[in-house]
């Protein structure tokens, strides 16, 4: 007999949610982190379109974790340098709460187009405007070529300048 959607997703709840918990729990150290992360994957673990076709629940899950547990750290990393960033400011400047929020927004903004971009654009513009690597560089880490690298490049900026531009 075929199990509906609910019953899949009921019965790899029930087998795997503590499972994942306690493994996040040893990751992160803190069981309230673990508990929101493996909350977080087994929704986006219920948002797969093709459910039936998912062998290996706990494999996938533990792959969305992974991807939830490191958005979790690089934001907090991005929140921790906006705030130093902002203790480094004169302090003759007054930012308001809400300039704050709303730069804090934007950065977010960025971040989520930034995770839409293709795994090799996102490598190539690290590598080459954070990293300081050149062209050629990048393109021999990623395993493509110069030319590539360069479009790459192009396309992150054109999509980063459009969200900051419409937010």
């Amino acid at each position: 007999m075929k199990k509906n959607r609910q019953q899949r997703l009921d019965e790899v709840f029930r087998k795997d949610y503590s499972w994942l918990t306690n493994k996040l729990r040893y990751r992160t150290g803190d069981p309230d982190k673990a508990a929101d992360i493996a909350s977080e994957s087994f929704v986006q673990f219920a948002a797969v379109r093709e459910l039936d076709s998912v062998r290996e629940p706990r494999a996938m899950l533990t792959t969305i974790a992974n991807r939830v547990f490191f958005n979790t750290l690089r934001r907090r990393s991005l929140y921790q340098n906006y705030l130093q960033l902002l203790a480094q400011m004169p302090t003759t400047i007054e930012v308001s709460a809400e300039d704050q929020n709303a730069m804090m927004d934007a950065l977010l903004a960025v971040d989520r187009a930034f995770d839409t971009l293709p795994e090799k654009a996102r490598q190539a513009f690290v590598y080459c405007r954070l990293e300081g690597l050149t062209q050629a560089e990048a393109a021999a880490k990623i395993g493509v070529s110069k030319s590539m690298v360069r479009q790459y490049i192009a396309a992150v900026q054109t999509r980063l300048e459009e969200v900051v531009q419409n937010p």
